[in-house]
This record gives structure tokens, sequence and C-alpha cells, in this order.
């Protein structure tokens, strides 16, 4: 099991941006297999849908960006309170 420390939200979505980016890519690449084999159409609208990802890649990461440098960790608590 991962360690992981008390409030791991910027890491959660810092995974799941790296998700996100990771299946763009896997898709971007079916995609071309698929424009090779003739189906132009489909391919466009993968690429269409590619486009949303890439658009909201950056804004994603700088919105990451911004969280983590706001982040503070939590005050350890006494465990007499």
């Amino acid at each position: 099991m991962l360690d992981l420390p008390d409030d791991p939200t910027p890491a959660l979505l810092g995974r799941l941006n790296q998700n996100i980016n990771a299946l763009g890519a896997a898709i971007e690449e079916i995609a071309i297999w698929i424009e090779l084999r003739g189906s132009t159409d489909t391919s466009e609208r993968i690429n269409e849908h590619l486009e949303v990802l890439s658009d909201n890649g950056d804004a994603i990461a700088e919105l990451l960006v911004d969280l983590i440098a706001r982040w503070k960790p939590e005050e350890a608590k006494d465990p007499e309170d």
C-alpha cells in the first residue's frame, strides 16, 4: 500500500491528470491506426474528442500547480484532544 499523506487530494488529482493524458495518447494512437485503414470519418470524430482533452490539459495542469502551491499539510492532532 502507498504511504499516503494526510490530505491526498493534490496527489490524487495529479494521478488523475496523468491517467487522462495517457488515455488521450493511447486513443490518438488508435485514431492514427484507424485513419491508415481508411476510416477517416471515425478518425475525425476521435480527433475532435482528443482536441477537448488537449484544450483542457493546460488548464488542468495550471490548476494543479496552483492547488499544490496553496496546499498546507494538516497540523498534527494531539492524541489527548
